[in-house]
């Protein structure tokens, strides 16, 4: 079962979200959405954006995230080459982007309607349950650019059983997600490893916990009421964190905390230091890319003494130094 949801005042049980993946399966089919297909997503952090992962994964799509502060022309360029059949969008958003949305794309409001689509509640009650054979799970199709060009858009191949179990090990060792987790996200989930955190803190965890924005005195009282076990943070957030007054920072019972983990920049490793000494050695950095996964992580044992390192190959990853002339 899906694990449990909390989102603002939002308390949802798997069952509860379960229940709606299968009914937003069941409208996804109905709207002609088949294997393989996919659905463009660009809400914040809010709880609909749970049903939409739950429910594409159950109709065998894929969502392609899209960064909510794009303007038309990111978000429109995107939607054109990601082949997406139907968007799920929040209202303001829409405005910004409507004139770009290509003409063949169902729109799904969330929130309010206002006559430009469905409302994604009332759309969501009037479907059936996906009641048709069992389709391939998927996960996001990211899009990612570097530093030229273009984004492209990445689509992750289904994994074989075997290829599971591997994924299994890399997921517990760079993102500290295991069954029976009660983890924490505050990060965008348009971003790809806040996704994949996401996407695994549901298939595996106890309850999963989203902050609808990052708060760093918030992100405190929520460690300590969930009893969270897993955290999702970057190193921007470490420094929001380390400026709370101590006074602040001591208020709160984070005992229960045993892994953060961190990715997508690299941490300076003064402040690295900094939140070690504070929460012990629970700072786990990874490094990936929207194309592999994880290649390495950077356990918190090892900051001490290769400060600044990007840490192991984990997993099947290799890692090799090569010249100009491609030897090793």
């Amino acid at each position: 079962m899906t694990a449990a949801l909390a989102c603002g005042a939002l308390q949802r049980s798997g069952a509860e979200t379960d229940g709606r993946a299968v009914r937003l399966a069941g409208g996804l089919a109905h709207l002609g959405i088949e294997d393989g297909d996919v659905v463009a997503v660009m809400l914040r952090n809010i709880p609909a954006f749970v049903d939409v992962i739950q429910g594409c994964r159950l109709a065998g799509a894929y969502y392609c995230q899209i960064n909510w502060h794009f303007k038309r022309d990111e978000a429109g360029y995107i939607l054109a080459d990601c082949g997406a059949k139907v968007l799920f969008v929040q209202p303001d958003l829409l405005a910004e982007i409507a004139a770009a949305v290509p003409s063949h794309v169902k729109i799904i409001i969330i929130g309010a309607d206002s006559g430009q689509g469905d409302d994604f509640d009332a759309w969501l009650a009037a479907q059936a349950p996906y009641s048709g054979p069992p389709r391939t799970p998927r996960g996001h199709m990211a899009y990612t650019s570097g530093t030229t060009g273009r984004p492209k858009g990445v689509r992750r191949l289904p994994l074989s059983p075997e290829q599971q179990a591997l994924s299994a090990q890399v997921t517990k060792e760079a993102l500290g997600i295991y069954p029976g987790v009660r983890s924490l996200l505050s990060a965008p989930l348009y971003h790809s490893a806040p996704s994949s955190f996401a996407q695994q803190s549901l298939l595996q965890g106890e309850l999963f916990v989203l902050e609808e924005r990052f708060d760093a005195e918030a992100t405190l009282a929520l460690i300590e009421r969930h009893r969270i076990d897993t955290v999702y943070l970057v190193p921007v957030m470490y420094v929001r964190l380390l400026r709370l007054p101590p006074q602040i920072r001591s208020r709160y019972d984070l005992s229960s905390l045993s892994f953060v983990a961190s990715t997508g920049s690299p941490c300076a490793p003064d402040v690295k230091k900094a939140m070690i000494d504070w929460l012990g050695p629970v700072i786990h950095e990874a490094y990936a890319s929207s194309e592999t996964g994880y290649i390495t992580v950077m356990k918190p044992q090892d900051a001490a003494r290769k400060p600044g390192s990007a840490g192991r190959a984990i997993g099947q990853a290799k890692i090799r130094i090569l010249d100009d002339a491609g030897r090793e």
